[in-house]
């Protein structure tokens, strides 16, 4: 019996230093390494996803993109008409474009007017689905951010960059769309004039910034109104206006014949007999032109003109009410 008692711990003490023993707790090290390790990545990549959203994906970026897409709305669009190159063995300067236009088949440049309308309207229409996109790619990747499943930033990462370039890629074509391109040109546009050098030309979709009422400067007054506007982006050269106004609401024959059609040449304009104490809506935009192609949008004002002072016996009425 004693002999049994005193193998007993002998027993244990070999059972700990087995290999089996050592086996396991060699496993538990490195499964608390492995542990240890994964976190690290796990902490790595939730920090280069947060670093992704803060510089290419930020709200204050979207935000710009968005007042951006906004303007490009209020935008017009024209044809800019180019020569390539100089014919070979031209010693005469450069062919101004309005030379350029006097060789220009009209029909098919009407045609080609029709192409670039259609072809802006895509453009602006992709424009917003891409804008689309990255808003909703924002608050996906936003979510996957704050989500506690830690699966997307380790088994799953592959699949997140994946994603992180497709917004990147969507990103770039945003970017390159904002800005008109060259429109293609399938046939000639200069007819057969007989001259010995016809020169080659390209046609280039541009965009002017839109006309806007200054809106401190423009005010009505008793029977006129003096009406402001600006372009953000001044022209080279001085524009043409067409500045519209008409009477909210008219009753009378008078009344709706307080309308019109006004072209300017600057950026002010004093509209004279109006009727005192009326609404009257105003309209800015640029006169047409022949490379006009597109224009969504043009301002409009509301003001209302002041009433008529009073005058002679009821005006002394009213004062005499006030002072007794």
């Amino acid at each position: 019996m004693m002999s049994s008692h005193m193998a007993g711990p002998g027993l244990d003490k070999m059972k700990l230093g087995s290999p089996q023993s050592l086996l396991d707790q060699e496993e538990t090290e490195d499964q608390q390494l492995l542990e240890l390790e994964a976190w690290r990545t796990y902490m790595e990549r939730r920090n280069a996803l947060r670093e992704f959203l803060t510089l290419e994906l930020s709200p204050q970026l979207l935000k710009r993109h968005h007042a951006r897409m906004q303007l490009l709305r209020k935008c017009s669009y024209h044809i800019e008409v180019l020569p390539k190159h100089l014919a070979r063995g031209d010693q005469n300067p450069l062919v101004v474009p309005s030379a350029v236009f006097q060789l220009i088949d009209p029909w098919k440049f009407q045609r080609m007017k029709k192409v670039g309308m259609a072809q802006t309207k895509i453009q602006l229409l992709l424009l917003r689905d891409l804008l689309e996109q990255l808003d909703h790619s924002r608050a996906e990747l936003d979510a996957l951010l704050e989500s506690p499943d830690p699966r997307p930033f380790l088994a799953d990462w592959a699949l997140v960059q994946r994603r992180l370039a497709e917004v990147l890629a969507t990103m770039d074509s945003f970017l390159t769309m904002m800005v008109p391109g060259q429109l293609y040109i399938k046939h000639r546009l200069v007819s057969d004039v007989g001259a010995a050098k016809i020169p080659h030309i390209r046609l280039m979709l541009s965009t002017k910034m839109p006309v806007m009422f200054d809106r401190k400067e423009s005010a009505a007054h008793q029977d006129w109104a003096r009406l402001c506007w600006f372009v953000t982006i001044q022209p080279a050269v001085p524009e043409q206006y067409e500045l519209r106004f008409r009477l909210l609401d008219p009753q009378t024959q008078q009344e709706c014949a307080q309308c019109g059609v006004i072209p300017v040449a600057a950026c002010t304009f004093d509209v004279r007999n109006l009727l005192p104490n009326c609404s009257y809506k105003f309209t800015i935009k640029r006169a047409e032109s022949a490379t006009l192609v597109y224009e969504p949008w043009r301002d409009s004002l509301t003001l209302q003109t002041l009433p008529r002072p009073l005058e002679g016996p009821s005006l002394s009425h009213t004062i005499r009410e006030v002072i007794f």
